[in-house]
């Protein structure tokens, strides 16, 4: 990967993508911007769109649609493309269908030349990270999905709000499937350096309180499909901060879906974990001290994902 030049392909231009794509534009987090999509002419107009905002940015950013053959000096691919689930379809369908878009983007990609990372965003993002990193051939730590990032951005946020201070001084983590089986390890929830737990008198004075906003960040894609048919300003925002980790070289720590080989006692799956992401990808998988009980939640929810993985192979 080369140092200076900051390109991005992106591949997918739904609202999703191009939340994404809005927010690297306004916080300059790379110096070319590649749009592709099968609709090249919305590929056009949101390239035009971005465009006619440049002069209000703090860079200056090139921004076009293109092809796969642009993605062969790609820093960075971002995938966004998929298909919707239909009414009665279920979820192995929609992965077995989503399965086939992806070889259709994967495969030309990479006979672009591309050497960079992948960034997944396409639910249900860990099988379909998973699914990138065996089309690509590509070693693990260069393919990333979106994981649980916002739903530990979610999580914070809620917390936050609870204790009435800054997000940003909250510690927690949600693990595990970007799904029904995600869970957050409260052990490892901080106030600053102060555990959740202590704050609550050992759990006795808002235990109920914890676990309604565990739900709540579980439930809130549910909430916010019910109220304006998608989600895509928070995931955007998300990817964004991953691209920054990555592009800059940061080795922050954020909940991205990563292959475990051994940690948390799991292998070959992907999940949401906390990991040092820089500029060859994965650097390290964090292991948290986890609970017996909350090892026992991350096997379940592990156990869930390679059950959909075994399905598509079926």
């Amino acid at each position: 990967m080369k140092i200076g030049k900051r390109k991005v392909a992106l591949v997918g231009c739904g609202m999703v993508g191009m939340s994404y794509a809005y927010a690297l534009l306004n916080q300059n987090l790379c110096d070319e911007l590649v749009l592709i999509d099968l609709d090249k002419k919305r590929a056009e107009g949101e390239a035009m769109d971005l465009n006619h905002g440049l002069a209000f940015s703090g860079g200056n950013m090139k921004i076009f649609a293109g092809e796969y053959a642009d993605c062969g000096d790609a820093d960075l691919v971002v995938i966004c493309a998929g298909v919707a689930q239909k009414p009665g379809e279920s979820r192995l369908a929609l992965l077995q269908r989503n399965q086939a878009v992806f070889k259709s983007i994967v495969d030309p990609v990479v006979a672009s030349g591309f050497g960079g990372l992948f960034l997944v965003a396409t639910n249900p993002v860990d099988v379909m990270t998973r699914i990138t990193c065996r089309l690509s051939g590509f070693a693990p730590q260069r393919v990333i999905g979106t994981g649980t990032a916002l739903d530990t951005a979610r999580l914070r946020y809620l917390l936050g709000e609870y204790f009435d201070v800054d997000p940003r001084s909250i510690h927690a983590y949600v693990l595990g499937e970007h799904g029904d089986s995600e869970f957050v390890p409260w052990s490892q929830a901080l106030l600053a350096t102060r555990p959740v737990g202590q704050l609550c008198g050992d759990w006795g004075g808002c235990r109920e309180d914890l676990e309604r906003i565990e739900e709540e960040v579980r439930t809130a894609a549910y909430k916010i499909i019910e109220a304006k048919k998608a989600t895509y300003y928070g995931i955007g925002m998300a990817m964004a901060r991953i691209t920054r980790a990555l592009l800059g070289d940061e080795h922050s720590v954020l909940t991205v879906s990563a292959r475990l080989d051994g940690q948390y006692g799991q292998r070959d799956v992907f999940a949401g974990v906390p990991c040092v992401l820089c500029r060859d990808g994965v650097k390290q998988v964090v292991e948290l001290a986890l609970t017996q009980e909350e090892k026992a939640r991350f096997a379940d929810s592990c156990r869930t994902l390679q059950e959909s993985w075994q399905g598509l192979e079926g």
